[in-house]
């Protein structure tokens, strides 16, 4: 039986950390012109990723 692999797309968007998973903020990756500065430095940073959304990155990253 061949191994469980990962979801390429949540490998590359969630990172592990002691207390759970680490994201990055939405709506900040292009058509920035329009945005305002305050919006934009807003969404600067990582934040945790919600209690309900564990499960599935969970599963998603294989660590079951």
């Amino acid at each position: 039986m061949s191994k469980m692999k990962t979801h390429s797309g949540a490998s590359k968007r969630f990172k592990q950390t002691a207390s759970g998973w680490k994201r990055k903020s939405a709506n900040k990756s292009h058509i920035l012109t329009k945005m305002t500065t305050k919006r934009k430095r807003q969404l600067r940073g990582t934040s945790m990723v919600s209690a309900a959304d564990k499960p599935l990155i969970d599963r998603m990253m294989r660590k079951v």
